[in-house]
């Protein structure tokens, strides 16, 4: 099977075409949930977002209109994405496993890796996992389809692993449920009262 290429053909086909798997509603709908939790939790109006395996940038727009004072930065493998939005969207370039590397500043208020997980392997998810929870100042917006879904869209390497197989490993990282894809960073575990955060 050919490498899998993040190139301008991809995300037209899956982004735009006929066969994407969201239209603008839908990535506003979950821009607007993962502002609502981080607010909720943090009691104050988001201040950045950090965006990992980014793609396009597809919630910078987004968030730039719900909160323009929000800073938002994004990171991507994609040499496509990175050269077309990079400037316009302030996307760099790195995959999930070069995180240490990157020497980020944190913390970030909201931090968000939406559909991509279940596409990076094993050894990579946990080369950047602990750079992500270091980077967290509230909320993490973690988007991962399992095994336990019925997914359509695009399944070329998609790696199809348990729901407990992801509860395992960002509980063992600090992190705690707290609603759809949503979870708290280490500093806000005790401030969540007993039905606020799932645990």
């Amino acid at each position: 099977m050919p490498e899998k290429r993040y190139d301008r053909a991809y995300f037209d086909h899956w982004y735009r075409g006929r066969s994407r798997v969201s239209t603008k509603d839908d990535v506003r709908r979950k821009v607007s949930l993962a502002i609502a939790g981080c607010e909720y939790f943090l009691r104050r109006r988001l201040r950045s977002v950090l965006d990992v395996a980014c793609g396009e940038g597809a919630w910078q727009p987004h968030i730039k209109h719900l909160r323009p004072g929000a800073k938002y930065l994004g990171l991507d493998p994609s040499d496509y994405a990175v050269s077309r939005f990079g400037e316009s969207r302030n996307l760099r370039k790195a995959s999930f496993d070069e995180l240490p590397k990157m020497r980020l500043r944190g913390p970030y208020d909201l931090i968000v890796c939406s559909d991509a997980l279940h596409y990076i392997n094993d050894d990579d998810i946990r080369a950047g996992l602990p750079e992500l929870v270091r980077l967290a100042g509230g909320v993490l917006f973690l988007e991962v389809l399992t095994a336990d879904d019925d997914i359509t869209g695009d399944l070329n390497g998609m790696i199809r692993r348990p729901a407990a197989w992801y509860r395992k490993l960002f509980e063992k990282a600090g992190l705690t449920a707290a609603g759809p894809y949503t979870w708290l960073a280490p500093s806000l575990r005790d401030d969540a009262a007993a039905l606020e955060a799932l645990r």
